[in-house]
Order: C-alpha cells, then sequence, then structure tokens
C-alpha cells in the first residue's frame, strides 16, 4: 500500500512537470522580441494553482480517514471473547450457566480483564486472575486463551497505528506540496515589466558603461525586498564585472542591489538575464569545535550552516540517537533532508515537518534524531528557533546571555509532533550559541543552564571560532577531561554589513 502511494505521488510529480516543460519550451519558441508579461490571472498560473487544490484535495482525503487508537475497539473485544468461546467454553460442561443466567457477569469480568491488560496494571490483574475463579469453572485456559488473543490483537493495532502513521506522513507532505506549488504559482506569475520611466532611466546609466539593455522586470515581495531581472550584454568587446553592473542599478533603484548568489561575474558580448536582488542589512560568520565520544571513531552529531536566497541565513544541528556511525548516519539524514528542504524554499517549521514524516516512514527501533534550526533573516534581524528533542541555544548579548529551551520530543517518533519554536530580535555584535545534549550532559546537574550562561560570560574572544573553542574546553574541565558523549558547540556573529 506504501508502495503504491508513493508511486502514485511520483507520477503525478512527473505530470505536473511535464506540462510546466511544456509551458517553459513554448516560451523559449516564441520571438526574442516578444517579451511575455505575466499578470494575474494567466492562465498557467491558473493551471498551477489547480493542480496544487488536486494535491490538497487528495491530502484531504487521507486525513479524512480514521485515526490511531490507543485501546482495543469493541469489535477487537468481541474477537477475543469469540476466540475464548470457541477454545475453553465450548468444551465445558458448564457452557449453559456461564453464557445463559451469568452471561453479563461473564462479559463484565471478561472485559475489565481486557482493559487492566491494555493499563498494565499488575496488581489489578493479580486480583481479577484470583476472582476469576469463583465466576469460571475453567479459570486458568480461559485467561490464559483470553491474553493469547488480547496480544494479538495488540500487535494488530500497533500494525493498524502504524499504517496510519505513514498515511498521515503522506498527507502531510501532499499537503505541503500543494502550498508549495502555490507559492510557486505566486512567485513565477507576479513578475511585470519595468515602468517605461525606471527601463528609460536605467538604459542611460548602462549606456554610459558600455552596457546595452534589452528587458526589465520587476518583482516586488509583500515585505517590500525588490527584485530586478536584466536582459542585457555588453557592446564593443566590453566586459564589465557584475559588481560595477549592481552599483548603477542601486543608484537608479534608490537601495543597495546586488547579483544573486551564484549569478555570472560578468557582463560580456551575450545576451544574459541576470538576477539582483536587494542587498541584506546584516552579514554573518560562523565556527564550530568538536569532540567525539571516548572510544568512537565518528561522531554522532551533524550541521549545517548557509546563507540562502532570500536573505536568510540558517543554522541546523542534529544529533543522532546514541554514537559512532549508526548516529552519525542518523544525524547526516536529518542535515541532508532538512538541507534540501530549505534549499527548495520551505519554511523551516515546514521542513522540519517533512524530515519528520520521512523519518516516520522509514522508522526503524531507536531512529530518531534532534533537530535544532536557527534561521536568521539577515534584513531585519529577526531569528527564527525550531526545536525537536533539542538542547538550549544560547544568545549572547554584551553583558548578558539568554538560554532558549525545548521540552519536544526528537524527530522521527511520533507523526504529530508539537515542535518548539520561539523567536528573537538579533543586534550587531549578538552571537548565537548552538550546541549537543553532550556538552551541557558534563555540567554540574540541575545547574547545567546556569553554569553554561557563567562560561559565555567569561570568555572575551570575539571571533566564533574561539568563542567555541572555549566552551568546549571549560566544558571539558567539568567532566575531567574526558568526552563521555559526542560534544559540538556551533557559534554563529552577526554584524551590521
Amino acid at each position: 500500500m506504501q508502495e503504491w502511494i508513493v508511486a502514485m505521488l511520483v507520477i503525478s510529480i512527473l505530470l505536473i512537470f511535464r506540462d510546466m516543460a511544456k509551458t517553459i519550451l513554448s516560451g523559449r519558441k516564441m520571438k526574442t522580441e516578444e517579451i511575455p508579461l505575466f499578470t494575474e490571472n494567466h492562465p498557467q498560473k491558473e493551471k498551477v494553482q489547480r493542480y496544487a487544490a488536486s494535491f490538497q484535495k487528495l491530502a484531504d482525503t487521507f486525513y479524512g480517514m480514521p485515526y490511531r487508537k490507543d485501546y482495543l475497539s469493541s469489535g477487537q473485544i468481541q474477537k477475543i471473547l469469540e476466540d475464548a468461546g470457541e477454545q475453553v467454553c465450548g468444551k465445558c460442561y458448564q457452557r449453559e450457566l456461564c453464557w445463559g443466567e451469568n452471561a453479563s457477569e461473564m462479559l463484565r469480568g471478561t472485559e475489565a480483564l481486557i482493559r487492566t491488560m491494555e493499563e498494565g496494571d499488575e496488581e489489578e490483574l493479580r486480583r481479577i486472575r484470583g476472582e476469576w475463579s469463583g465466576v469460571c469453572s475453567r479459570p486458568l485456559p480461559y485467561i490464559q486463551v483470553v491474553q493469547e488473543s488480547f496480544y494479538r490483537e495488540k500487535q494488530n493495532l500497533i500494525w493498524d497505528n502504524r499504517m496510519i502513521d505513514n498515511r498521515l506522513a503522506v498527507a502531510q507532505q501532499l499537503s505541503e506540496i500543494s502550498r508549495i506549488m502555490e507559492m510557486v504559482a505566486e512567485d513565477l506569475y507576479d513578475i511585470s515589466g519595468g515602468t517605461p520611466q525606471f527601463t528609460e532611466d536605467l538604459k542611460k546609466a548602462l549606456r554610459k558603461k558600455h552596457i546595452l539593455l534589452k528587458q526589465v522586470w520587476v518583482m516586488d515581495k509583500v515585505e517590500g525586498r525588490r527584485q530586478v531581472f536584466l536582459n542585457m550584454r555588453a557592446r564593443s568587446g566590453q566586459c564589465i564585472s557584475m559588481w560595477e553592473t549592481a552599483q548603477i542599478l542601486s543608484e537608479v533603484c534608490g537601495c543597495h542591489m546586488t547579483p544573486e548568489t551564484g549569478s555570472r561575474c560578468i557582463v560580456n558580448g551575450e545576451y544574459h538575464t541576470i538576477h539582483f536582488v536587494e542587498d541584506v542589512s546584516y552579514q554573518m560568520m560562523y565556527g564550530v569545535s568538536r569532540l567525539t565520544k571516548e572510544k568512537e571513531k565518528v561522531s554522532g552529531d551533524n550541521y549545517v550552516c548557509r546563507q540562502e536566497d532570500g536573505g536568510r541565513f540558517v543554522m541546523c544541528l542534529s544529533d543522532g540517537m546514541g554514537s559512532g556511525m549508526e548516529a552519525c548516519r542518523e544525524s547526516e539524514s536529518v542535515v541532508e533532508l532538512l538541507e534540501q528542504f530549505l534549499d527548495s524554499g520551505f519554511s523551516q517549521e515546514t521542513a522540519a515537518k517533512m524530515v519528520n514524516s520521512a523519518l516516520v516512514l522509514k522508522r526503524q527501533d531507536g531512529m530518531f534524531s534532534t533537530v535544532d534550526i536557527c534561521a536568521v533573516d539577515l534584513y531585519t534581524g529577526i531569528c527564527s528557533f525550531l526545536k525537536a528533542g533539542a538542547s538550549s541555544t544560547f544568545i549572547k548579548r554584551d553583558h548578558w546571555v539568554e538560554a532558549i529551551t525545548s521540552e519536544s520530543l526528537a524527530a522521527g517518533l511520533v507523526q504529530q509532533i508539537d515542535f518548539d519554536t520561539a523567536s528573537r530580535k538579533l543586534y550587531h555584535g549578538d552571537y548565537l550559541i548552538m550546541m549537543t545534549d553532550g556538552v551541557l550532559d558534563a555540567l554540574p546537574l540541575e545547574r547545567e543552564e546556569e553554569t553554561m550562561k557563567e562560561i559565555i560570560m567569561d570568555i572575551k574572544e570575539d571571533s566564533p571560532k574561539e568563542i567555541s573553542r572555549g566552551i568546549l574546553e571549560r566544558v571539558l574541565g567539568y567532566s575531567d577531561y574526558r568526552a563521555r558523549d559526542d560534544m559540538t558547540v556551533l557559534v554563529a556573529g552577526m554584524w551590521k554589513k
């Protein structure tokens, strides 16, 4: 069933991309002087939105199916009663008496026995077994059959719940695909041509630097961050740096513009479309220090730090269950998935939910990892925190330190996971300090956070790398310089650009 769902999902996505590819290729066949202007009611935008609605409808169908159960249903209890009646009572000479005059007492007693086994109350279970001899003439065989049937039905319930978890995971992924497609439709078809005045001013300014501008597209986001696409080339065999081109564009726009990460470095004699974005207000630098648990060859901790399109700096830290190679694989899988989802434009909460769904789908015994994400908006300085079973994160500013804590479960344990989220405004000179639980666990019991704050305040270095190293060295002093667990300290500093 699960493989069929995945196959259906893959086929649907392939069909969507096939139609989108047709749209793009058909657009390329247009004459070069014909530049399409995307409008609010563009037919392809509506088509993508219909695809998104279809995915959401399919997700809603999955969501509408039965949810997981914690206790046996009345039908399962009836099945246990039938098994006991067939295997024990059917051969008993007192059957007519027990299931005639004493039928209600037998039913209540058996149901109480089953519910007690579900709750795992051993003392109550012993009491009921003792009383059962006064109700049934063959108490031991009857109770044994009830127990065997109960464990069989309980195992069926566990497998049913596992299938339900898998279904919810697929439903959640379908829903997120729908949301992303809506976002793509908005971004892809909400680009407009530059105003005549803006285009003319820019053409004149670029012509002075021997750049011929053919077409301008502008996309102003809700947040007010301008994006400009320029189709241009240099004339007379010139090569002009993209940095110089960005300076000219900045003067015309009235704000600092910069080429998007990964853009071409120069403007040459061939027409190319270059994407410029409004530059960020802050920049971040990071450093990391790590220790592997003694007697282990590899660390079970993994991390990634990266600046993404859209002016977001993201730090992800994951601690795999246990230590060694298996823990490393678990946390590495989490970090790689998070990186892929975030790179695709997912929000950090959506990315974390998708990763959790993926871990639930392929879950094995003990297969779970912590998730710790800090995402900083480099335009505003707002930092968003998301944690699932992760250790505390600390913010250092001047003469005080704040801790961001978490009490949620690690990813991969349950489908409906509750992430701990928070947000803080960061300023010039602030530091973000992330760490795995092996670091805090080495500090005095019940004073871990207070001790860590004292350690952080005691460090006078400015370099993130030196700060992380100083923290780890001081923590080791509390554990006789022995690493009883994997230790990772990740530090990032923010400065005005």
